[in-house]
């Protein structure tokens, strides 16, 4: 049965302190705000934490019989909780989904604490299942060469081919992801004709050298001699208005490839570099190695991938086996 929404007069002492007379929505916006202004989080978690408290709010609003205000948020339980990640499952939410709505209130309501002196012990009482991430999803050697040597069949002016040949043969033949090769310039490309490697930003700020192989610096200078700018700070890769290129340009194109040449739905730019580390780790590269070439912070992360060479083996046995 859904209970009534409490609400309290200004100064009302409460186990917490005094409750200040707000909305949880006028709260919301108010975290929110201060998410972007004070902790600078990037304008995708903004929204992110934005719709998950939205719809929580929603939910309480429905549950309690009126709209909450932080009275109301001071005196809900773990049943409260419970019942609305029992909601977002009735929904068809996925655990993994589930979690981070879980982890968006927790923040709101940390905040809410430590703003205003509003205490909501209850979350801490709720956890949710923990999701196992999901293995990444690589090519077969012969679907990524494809897409390298191929692409290009996607457009017909020469400038256009030489980029994405490029840009996805460095994505393959050095495991970067989508954002840290869009970001690279002139200079960095022209630096690889003597080191004969690149030099990355990746998550966190943090930088790493990768190797390039010979294909992949080919492919590059013969897109450099198309380059319509040439100055060191120029991008490096190009859209079509002569501004560095759009990552949803780039998602677009292979894309369109896949559908012309047959490949599975998850030949995407991310899993050429997942293809990157699924063959070096087939191939006998060590795991620390390949921790590094992709800038991993934790080795745990990088250990996903032998879980791909596992099911790879176990399919082999099922298939070959006289028992299998």
């Amino acid at each position: 049965m859904a209970r009534r929404a409490t609400t309290r007069q200004p100064g009302v002492e409460a186990a917490s302190g005094i409750i200040p007379a707000m909305t949880a929505d006028a709260a919301r916006t108010a975290f929110l705000g201060w998410l972007e202004q004070e902790r600078h989080a990037a304008a995708n978690t903004v929204e992110a934490y934005g719709h998950a408290l939205a719809g929580f709010l929603g939910f309480l609003t429905r549950h309690l019989g009126g709209e909450a205000d932080l009275a109301a948020l001071a005196g809900l339980r773990a049943a409260d909780i419970r019942a609305w990640l029992a909601a977002l499952a009735n929904d068809k939410l996925v655990a993994a989904s589930r979690a981070q709505h879980l982890s968006a209130v927790r923040s709101f309501f940390r905040y809410l604490g430590r703003r205003h002196g509003v205490e909501i012990s209850a979350v801490r009482l709720v956890s949710t299942a923990r999701a196992r991430p999901a293995l990444p999803r690589a090519l077969t050697v012969a679907q990524a060469r494809d897409v390298t040597d191929h692409v290009s069949d996607v457009s017909d002016d020469s400038r256009t081919q030489a980029r994405d040949v490029a840009f996805f043969s460095l994505l393959y033949g050095s495991g970067l992801r989508i954002a840290e090769a869009l970001s690279l310039n002139v200079r960095d490309a022209t630096a690889m004709r003597t080191t004969l490697s690149v030099t990355v930003t990746g998550k966190g700020s943090k930088t790493r050298v990768v190797p390039v192989l010979p294909a992949v610096r080919s492919a590059i200078e013969a897109w450099l001699a198309l380059h319509p700018g040439g100055q060191p700070d120029s991008p490096l890769f190009l859209g079509a208005r002569g501004k560095r290129l759009d990552p949803a340009v780039a998602q677009k194109v292979l894309r369109t490839y896949r559908r012309l040449a047959g490949l599975p739905e998850h030949a995407t730019p991310h899993a050429l570099r997942h293809s990157f580390a699924t063959h070096l780790l087939g191939s006998g590269s060590d795991l620390r190695s390949i921790q590094d070439l992709l800038g991993h912070a934790s080795l745990s992360t990088t250990q996903r991938y032998t879980a791909i060479d596992d099911t790879a083996l176990l399919g082999v046995w099922r298939k070959t086996h006289p028992r299998g």
